[in-house]
């Protein structure tokens, strides 16, 4: 489990060797590009395969540019923050969704979408601000924020509306401000401890909960931050946020799916503790430890999807759709041969 002062380091990027002056000079260079090439009162489906071309070639230039080491400090907190792993699948994942969002493209997205230069002002903002306070996350925050100006200059409004659930899903790979994590962490381990030793209660083990310890039987289990259950979480959060942006669901169940998103993952962690305790309890600590460590990272995230799913089953079943017709209307329809 890396050390909290560790944990501070991987959040602290160093300052870019450029200047204010090259974030500017790079803000006018699509607007012109994109000003030149455009007639005026384009639209998005008007614009050929190679406008196309050059305008993901410019922006994934200029992302590059601007962001590389931004970018290097994400892949960082990736493979060394257990909590932020997942970091790898979430861009995939968010060009699959555009990908099954792709019947719903608007066809007459007027270009240039100008608004997207306060988007993009807005993210060099940020991004200078992340560099001047040393803040990995605001730097991550500004390269979804320049994202979305440039869909929106480059593809119009109407698109940047379309793409904008993709755009949002990004913020999942960026990590939480160092305090904002620690607070979560610290509640999370508490409901964890709570939980879990509520759970060994019924199944008849002697534990005791005392802040972050349960104290069960002659062994002591420790609910460390690395297990505070905020890999979880996030993992649970995704899938609830592509659930509700792929799924025709009542905005209701939508609401419900979202607000179930921290018991879920705080039951799934509560159920690893269960298991762990229980192993100590009638294996060894040798098993224990190594269930613990190795085989309930990503299992545990593997419980939550399937309770998220069990919710998911039983909300379709509880409230079931009815057609109410007339006995006019019914009357009207043709009798059935």
């Amino acid at each position: 489990m890396p050390s909290r002062s560790n944990r501070r380091k991987s959040h602290v990027t160093r300052p870019a060797a450029a200047g204010p002056a090259a974030p500017r000079a790079a803000a006018t260079a699509p607007v012109a590009a994109i000003e030149a090439a455009l007639p005026p009162g384009a639209a998005a489906t008007d614009q050929t395969r190679w406008y196309w071309i050059a305008a993901g070639t410019i922006t994934l230039g200029l992302m590059g540019w601007l962001f590389w080491s931004t970018l290097g400090k994400l892949v960082d907190v990736w493979n060394t923050e257990p909590d932020y792993s997942h970091g790898f699948l979430v861009p995939p994942f968010a060009i699959f969704m555009l990908w099954l969002r792709r019947e719903s493209l608007p066809k007459n997205s007027a270009l240039p979408g100008w608004g997207g230069v306060a988007l993009l002002a807005v993210g060099f903002a940020v991004r200078f601000a992340g560099e001047r306070f040393f803040l990995t996350p605001l730097a991550g925050w500004a390269l979804v924020f320049w994202l979305a100006g440039a869909t929106w200059l480059v593809a119009g409004r109407r698109i940047f509306v379309w793409a904008l659930p993709g755009l949002v899903f990004l913020l999942f790979m960026i990590p939480l401000p160092f305090r904002i994590e620690q607070s979560m962490s610290w509640h999370l381990q508490t409901i964890t401890t709570r939980i879990s030793t509520a759970i060994l209660v019924c199944l008849g083990q002697p534990a005791i909960a005392e802040v972050h310890t349960v104290y069960l039987g002659d062994h002591i289990l420790e609910i460390e931050q690395a297990c505070s259950g905020l890999r979880m979480f996030m993992g649970i959060a995704a899938v609830a946020f592509a659930f509700v942006v792929l799924n025709p669901r009542p905005w209701w169940e939508k609401l419900f799916l979202v607000l179930a998103v921290a018991p879920v993952a705080m039951l799934a962690n509560a159920i690893r503790v269960v298991v762990t305790g229980l192993l100590m309890q009638m294996v060894s600590g040798e098993a224990a430890e190594k269930f613990s460590h190795d085989a309930a990272g990503w299992g545990m995230i593997v419980v939550a999807a399937g309770l998220f799913g069990l919710l998911v089953a039983y909300l379709r079943k509880l409230v079931v759709p009815v057609e109410i017709e007339s006995g006019r209307r019914l009357l009207r329809r043709p009798a059935a041969s």
